[in-house]
């Protein structure tokens, strides 16, 4: 899991993931990332890269479109 964790650190340095993180639903625990790629090919081969899912450990992924989002102004900038 470490190494996961740094794989998509590294893609959200590099702007590629807007937000990755653990959901606890009540039917089970997955991980969720938004990413900001071209097309559905480009997000299958980011997730398939992901040395969790690369490792054959059972784990899978789905891919959904979102084609518009809505984000919070930034706080970047301001004191705390």
């Amino acid at each position: 899991m470490q190494r996961h964790a740094a794989y998509w650190r590294e893609q959200a340095d590099a702007g590629t993931a807007i937000v990755v993180g653990p959901v606890f639903a009540a039917g089970g625990a997955f991980g969720i990332a938004v990413i900001d790629v071209e097309d559905a090919g480009a997000a299958r081969a980011l997730a398939e890269a992901d040395p969790v899912l690369s490792a054959g450990l059972g784990f899978d992924f789905e891919i959904s479109p979102m084609p518009s989002l809505i984000l919070r102004p930034s706080a970047a900038g301001t004191a705390l």
